[in-house]
């Protein structure tokens, strides 16, 4: 082989936000005078897949990829990392064409492992034991000068008995807020004009450390350059009147807030032992709509948890359909192997999962439609992305709603002031530029 030639590398992410973060700290790790990036749709000599396992879809999404890179590049060198590679190393490798098997800590060295790999007859492990899993791998997201996603916080305490994220993870923790300062000053240095506060339960943050996440917030607005930060998700219990009114008041925290919910019947809430009740839930939607009429506010919900009859279901979809939210994540209940609720009785058939989702689906499109209809004619700030799609180029608001505008390759990355004025065909929203548009 030449010895200038650079082994090609492709990456591929399943999940979460946090997990692009992660993928994006471990592409850094590969020296370029050794390794060359390329797309993870094109041939290469080396696939790094880094798994979710919050679903049965994604643990067949990460079988679906292996088959299609063995496909793609029959000889490549395949490492599969991450959660579902913490939960069942031997399962994955087991899967023909598996080279390597890396856990939730270890995938962060995976370029010293894979520095001298050959193609082997089956594959190594390398998976940590769930108690060395409790130190915190710092991660952000780099490449796109768009926005980046900044890990916060990882681990979880909580027992919800759906979850295999605390088996995956571990217990919460965080670094201090001073490192993370540092770390965000470093992405404004990209040039990056937002950042995506991502973590296992963000607003846990501060567990580890005797700090609060409002108060990593208020140091982090002080950073300049970076002109948005947006909290990828939230618990409703986390949520406090604190947090809202700092996001009323502070123009760099986005009003755009994504709460897991997971069921509007309080039954069913218990059977998760989740901790809030919808009460609760319903209050913090109040508060935020209180202070801030025009914020963007989307929620989690799974459908067929045991025990939801159809009452609970009618439960959960007239609560939703009674609150002012801008859309649904719905996901129906997927029976994950060591959680208790793969133990509950009165199992929801998949049939009826896949109707209840329908439904609640249909009910989101509804509200997207109506949050859309509600801020046509606003004058608003849009971060618009350098990706061309159908000879338009896209963003989203500050209170998340995608635009679209006729290409202009010099808004890329950029910030601009615009009118709202309809829905697309796409059912993204035009909008007119309001700014002097000479220097574009």
């Amino acid at each position: 082989m030449n010895p200038h030639y650079r082994k090609k590398v492709a990456f591929h992410t399943l999940g979460c936000k946090l997990n692009f973060a992660e993928t994006s700290t471990i592409a850094r790790s590969f020296p370029e005078d050794e390794f060359e990036r390329v797309p993870a749709n094109q041939k290469a000599d080396i696939y790094i897949i880094n798994t979710c396992s919050v679903t049965d879809v994604a643990d067949r999404k990460c079988r679906q990829a292996i088959k299609k890179f063995i496909n793609l590049s029959p000889g490549a060198f395949i490492a599969v990392a991450g959660c579902y590679a913490q939960l069942n190393p031997d399962e994955i490798a087991s899967i023909p064409g598996v080279d390597l098997v890396m856990g939730i800590n270890e995938r962060f060295d995976i370029a010293g492992y894979i520095k001298n790999a050959s193609k082997k007859g089956g594959a190594e492990i390398h998976s940590c034991e769930l108690s060395s899993a409790d130190k915190f791998m710092h991660s952000w997201s780099a490449g796109d000068r768009t926005r980046s996603f900044l890990k916060v916080q990882d681990g979880c305490d909580y027992k919800c008995t759906y979850c295999t994220i605390p088996l995956a993870r571990g217990k919460s923790r965080n670094p201090g807020i001073e490192t993370l300062v540092l770390e965000a000053e470093s992405i404004a240095e990209t040039g990056v004009k937002e950042i995506v506060l991502t973590g296992v339960n963000t607003g846990d943050f501060g567990k580890s450390t005797g700090e609060s996440f409002i108060a990593l917030l208020r140091e982090l607005i002080k950073v300049e350059r970076i002109e948005r930060f947006r909290i990828s998700s939230i618990e409703p219990n986390l949520l406090t009147d604190e947090l809202i009114e700092t996001s009323s008041t502070e123009q760099r925290i986005m009003p755009h807030f994504h709460i897991p919910l997971q069921s509007g019947s309080d039954k069913i809430l218990g059977l998760m032992k989740r901790r809030y009740n919808r009460d609760l839930f319903a209050g913090r939607i109040e508060q935020i709509k209180n202070k801030i009429p025009l914020a963007g506010i989307g929620a989690d919900v799974i459908i067929g948890f045991p025990g939801e009859s159809e009452a609970d279901f009618n439960d959960t979809y007239l609560f939703l359909k009674d609150l002012p939210l801008s859309y649904l994540h719905v996901f129906p209940f997927s029976e994950r192997p060591g959680t208790i609720a793969a133990t509950l009785p009165d199992k929801v058939s998949h049939h009826e999962k896949e109707r209840r989702s329908r439904q609640l689906i249909s009910l989101s499109e509804e509200k997207a439609i109506e949050f859309r209809r509600l801020n046509a004619g606003r004058i608003t700030r849009v971060l618009f992305e350098n990706v061309r799609n159908n000879g338009m180029i896209s963003g989203f608001t500050e209170n998340y709603i995608r635009v679209e505008y006729p290409w202009n390759a010099k808004l890329a990355g950029q910030i601009r002031t615009v009118r709202l004025t309809d829905i697309s065909p796409s059912g993204n929203m035009n909008v007119e530029l309001t700014e002097d548009n000479d220097r574009l």
